[in-house]
This record gives C-alpha cells, structure tokens and sequence, in this order.
C-alpha cells in the first residue's frame, strides 16, 4: 500500500488490519516489540506493526502510545484501523528539513496513541502502521513506547538497548536500518575491482621476480663464458 509523502493522516485502509488475540507464551511476548525488526535505510510504503502483550493478570491495557524519533523523523504515517480502538496522530516541526523522493518536508510524526479499546490479560494486540519513507541516515530507530492498564498503571518501555549490552528490563522497540540496495551493490562492486587489483599487483610482482632471476642467470652464463673465452687454449702436438 503507498502511503501518500509529506501528509500526516489516520485513514482506514482496506481490511481492519486486526490479527486474532492469541494467549502469550514465552519470552516472545516479554515486552511490546516491533515488526518486522529491521528495514533497508530510506525504505519508502512499508508496514510496520506494534505487537503490545498485556503482562498483568487482573487489568486490561487500555491505552498504547508509541513515540516516534524526532532526531530522525518520519515524515508520514497512515494508521490501520484497529476494531474498538480510536487511533490519533500527532506531528511535530523537526530542526532540520526532511528529505525525502518527493522533495522537502518540514513536518513529521511524533506520536501515535492508541485509546478506548481493551487487550485482556494473556493476550496480545498488532497495531499496524504504514509508513512513507524511513530515515536513511541512522542504523536504527527507536520506537519508546507507553503502556496504561485499567487499574492506573502505566509501563514505560523506554530503555534504548546497547549493543553488547544486557537487554534493559524494560526496552523501547527498535527497527534496525540495513544497507539500502544500491549502497549493498556498490560494497559488492567495490569487492571484485579490490581483488582484481591485489591479483594484479600480485601478478606484476611475480612477473618482475622472474624476470630479476631470468636476469641474473643471464649475467651468470655470460660470464662463464667469458671466463672460458680467456682460458688458453692446449697446443695441438
């Protein structure tokens, strides 16, 4: 689906996008995630999904907010409709313009909440959101999310993971951004023209060797016989 470039709209998009509410199991369900986890940098008309699990066992989530990077904007969304949810989208000016296949742009999202619906306890809910066009200057965004239950409380999932690090109790969702295609295709490119010249620095070397000895046994038999040349000759009796 292409999602229209430099508009910040909820509209509903064919089909209610819901999947079935299945009962959480295992470490899968931990903690609200996204999907896919990794996109090409400056990806344009792609899809994410937020999967949010509720963890308690007597209160219903009530409320999802995800917080969209504004260090790298995106510069338009458009929300699939979810049966019971209310979907809004907020946007914000970024400090520096966004540029995107369509020209520039001087809005992007920083907010969507996701309000008046219920994900009951050992259930989980995709929310799903098109996007127009990544960022192509970072390797990965973070999406930090807020989480309210019915009996007030709220889980903040707002801690970045670092790399090497041990993942934060509770971590925001994060999408790695991959080599886009055409940069994939240069780095390989780039791999095949390096070989080629250490082949043939290698060859230059190899043939420069053979001809040094080929040289040298040169020298080496013009002056034995020279040396012969100069011995005197036997008298013939």
């Amino acid at each position: 689906m292409a999602a229209p470039r430099g508009t910040c709209a909820v509209r509903a998009a064919r089909g209610s996008g819901r999947r079935p509410l299945l009962t959480a199991a295992g470490s899968a369900f931990a903690h609200v995630t996204v999907h896919p986890d990794s996109y090409p940098k400056g990806a344009t008309d792609g899809t994410l999904a937020f999967r949010v699990p509720n963890e308690e066992d007597n209160a219903d989530t009530t409320q999802v907010q995800v917080l969209l990077p504004t260090d790298h904007p995106i510069p338009s969304v458009l929300v699939t409709p979810e049966h019971g949810w209310t979907a809004q989208v907020k946007t914000t000016k970024p400090k520096n313009p966004i540029k995107t296949d369509d020209g520039t742009i001087n809005e992007g999202v920083s907010e969507i909440t996701w309000t008046k619906g219920r994900i009951e306890p050992g259930q989980y809910r995709d929310f799903s959101v098109a996007f127009g066009q990544l960022p192509d200057i970072t390797v990965q965004l973070a999406f930090k999310t807020l989480q309210t239950y019915s009996d007030g409380k709220d889980v903040r999932w707002i801690e970045v993971p670092e790399s090497g690090q041990a993942e934060p109790e509770n971590p925001a969702p994060v999408l790695k951004l991959t080599k886009a295609a055409d940069e994939a295709a240069s780095s390989a490119s780039a791999a095949p023209k390096a070989s080629s010249a250490a082949a043939s620095d290698a060859t230059t070397r190899n043939l420069g060797i053979a001809g040094l000895i080929a040289g040298v046994l040169g020298i080496g038999t013009a002056a034995v016989a020279l040396y012969r040349s100069r011995l005197p000759r036997p008298q013939r009796p």
